[in-house]
């Protein structure tokens, strides 16, 4: 399964949550939103920060959402090595799996 098939079965399965947990999911929509909004550092930039914690953390799923909602806000591919190079320092061999991850799936997203 390619990372992008897995960003597709990322969003289904929020849709189920959504479906049977509308208040919980609700809730964490607007806090997304609410946080997203531009304030002291862009959108750009939390989108960054996002990305390197969802590699410190090994969480997959965040890992393909942020790399995917980084590109919409114009973060670079060369940023987001960046990123992954300061998540691997963070995190070390954990965050050098899941930095693979998060530059194999930014290879597909930026071609």
């Amino acid at each position: 399964m390619s990372y992008s098939e897995k960003r597709k079965e990322g969003e289904a399965n929020t849709a189920l949550l959504g479906k049977n947990s509308p208040e919980v999911m609700g809730g964490f929509q607007e806090l997304h939103k609410k946080i997203m909004e531009t304030t002291a550092i862009s959108v750009k930039e939390k989108e960054l920060v996002a990305l390197g914690i969802s590699i410190a953390i090994r969480c997959e799923g965040c890992i393909l959402a942020h790399v995917n909602a980084a590109k919409k806000a114009g973060v670079t591919l060369e940023e987001i090595y960046g990123v992954i190079e300061v998540a691997i320092l963070m995190s070390g061999g954990p965050g050098t799996a899941y930095g693979g991850i998060a530059a194999a799936y930014a290879e597909e997203v930026y071609k």
